[in-house]
């Protein structure tokens, strides 16, 4: 029996329960063949203090999503993922609304993963460019 989107999203979403994603309001929306998106509302929770989104929740939200996407396409039974490198260009801010991350793979190795992550506003306009490797590792027997 195979999962509908709207099962494997609210899965997906039920195990953030207690995580820093639950604390920022990060949920996935959607997913494709070769993307996923996140999103996370922009509040006062997730500002600096002059008001506006804080680099490091972005950079949470990228994590986020791009570990995730990791986790959905490769063997999650026999294998785990963790997060090697992130990188965050921070080129529009942003105080209210939503913004999304759409994690795209730049490579999809069995080891090793790139994956670029574009964080948007509701408007559609580029708040922050990330790049994320993760490795997938054997899970112990």
């Amino acid at each position: 029996m195979s999962l509908s989107k709207e099962e494997i999203l609210a899965k997906a979403n039920a195990v953030t329960k207690n995580t820093l994603m639950e604390t920022l309001g990060i949920e996935m929306v959607d997913y494709g063949d070769d993307f996923l998106v996140a999103r996370m509302p922009v509040t006062p929770k997730v500002h600096q203090p002059d008001g506006v989104l804080h680099g490091g929740a972005t950079a949470a939200l990228a994590e986020s999503v791009g570990s995730f996407a990791s986790h959905m396409f490769l063997d999650i039974e026999n294998k785990f993922v963790r997060g090697l490198e992130i990188t965050a260009n921070h080129l529009k801010s942003v105080s209210e609304g939503y913004v999304y991350a759409k994690a795209t793979f730049l490579h999809k190795g069995r080891t090793t993963q790139l994956l670029d992550i574009r964080i948007t506003d509701e408007a559609d306009n580029v708040i922050s460019i990330c790049r994320l490797s993760t490795i997938s590792l054997p899970k112990k027997k």
